[in-house]
């Protein structure tokens, strides 16, 4: 599966439960400026092209875009990853942000199998 930008009005569609589908999704956050987002963005597409995900939408946002995202969904800082779970009929989402890593990797801030074992424990399919 492949990563698809995600605008504005997009993220706001799914994170607010104006969605007519069960899904989980993956969004990363990201910026311009951030070298670590840049590192991570090859793990990432790996991780969304992996069979186990293949019913998982996978997502990228640009904070340089709409910087106040980050108050909205309470994180600090760039690279971010979230699995938000939508649900019919009218349920509200639920987003969970993946927490900052005690041992942070230096290239890409994230380990891979900490982005994975964030994914399995949060995925609603």
């Amino acid at each position: 599966m492949s990563v698809l930008r995600l605008t504005h009005t997009a993220l706001k569609k799914i994170t607010s439960g104006r969605v007519n589908s069960d899904a989980t999704c993956v969004v990363k956050f990201y910026s311009n400026g951030c070298p670590m987002c840049h590192n991570l963005r090859d793990y990432y597409h790996d991780i969304s092209d992996s069979e186990e995900y293949k019913n998982i939408q996978f997502y990228a946002f640009n904070i340089d875009t709409n910087p106040e995202v980050q108050d909205d969904f309470g994180f600090d800082g760039v690279p971010t990853i979230a699995v938000v779970n939508t649900y019919r009929g009218g349920r509200v989402p639920r987003v969970t942000i993946l927490p900052d890593p005690d041992n942070p990797n230096e290239h890409t801030f994230y380990k891979v199998g900490d982005i994975r074992s964030f994914i399995e424990e949060n995925r609603d399919d």
